[in-house]
């Protein structure tokens, strides 16, 4: 796993479970929960391959970190033209707004009708005013996990980066404080402990990406691997 993303002063718990990211690296290799069904125009509510469930799975490389809401810092940077820098008071003081969407595991389980509060990646793309050539984001989270997405996606209607699920704070196994939700790819793109969100021209694969799994990850085109 990448370095811890310059923010040694969050403890870290728990241990990186390589034999789980060999594992997921086989089943990438071996195309494992492929169907080939991919939804058509008229695309249905559960995504081809996926399995509903009622609760909600935590899923994490084995390392959680532990960050308290006076040491959050999320920072907004590269190519925009008003980089921002936020702690917890100025992150709450932005536009807050709840939704409720789906989600959408690669693991193969979904969960409908989930409510989060937080704020819209487009309040924070007003405010930072990417550049034209800016084209792609990486979101950097405090456990060193990395995950790749276009521009248009990140700032899509319906993302966000929440800090609140069925009007409770999210806990730290869900990625609490903050934490991406980006309803419309599979969930591994919605980083978990976000503290970093960079914009950049080039295209930049996280995690997962560099390990076998689809570089854009439409649950709907079961774009589960590439």
């Amino acid at each position: 796993m990448a370095e811890q993303d310059g923010h040694g002063d969050i403890p870290l718990t728990g241990r990186v479970r390589e034999k789980l990211i060999a594992r997921k690296q086989d089943w990438a290799r071996e195309g494992r929960l492929l169907t080939g069904a991919a939804a058509g125009p008229a695309r249905a509510r559960l995504p081809p391959g996926q399995t509903l469930v009622r609760d909600w799975p935590v899923l994490d490389l084995g390392v959680q970190p532990e960050v308290a809401r006076e040491k959050f810092r999320l920072r907004v940077e590269g190519l925009v033209e008003n980089p921002l820098r936020l702690d917890w008071e100025g992150f709450l003081a932005l536009p807050q707004e709840e939704q409720v969407c789906d989600i959408h595991c690669v693991t193969q389980w979904s969960r409908y009708d989930n409510r989060f509060a937080g704020v819209k990646t487009r309040t924070l793309l007003a405010l930072a005013r990417p550049r034209p050539e800016a084209r792609f984001v990486v979101l950097h989270a405090y456990d060193g996990y990395t995950t790749n997405l276009p521009l248009a996606e990140f700032g899509a209607e319906d993302a966000m980066l929440a800090h609140s699920w069925e009007g409770r704070p999210l806990t730290r196994e869900h990625g609490g404080p903050v934490r991406a939700v980006v309803p419309r790819l599979y969930f591994w793109k919605s980083a978990k402990w976000i503290t970093r969100i960079e914009l950049r021209a080039e295209d930049q694969p996280g995690f997962w990406e560099v390990r076998g799994y689809h570089n854009h990850g439409d649950p709907w085109r079961e774009e589960r691997y590439g």
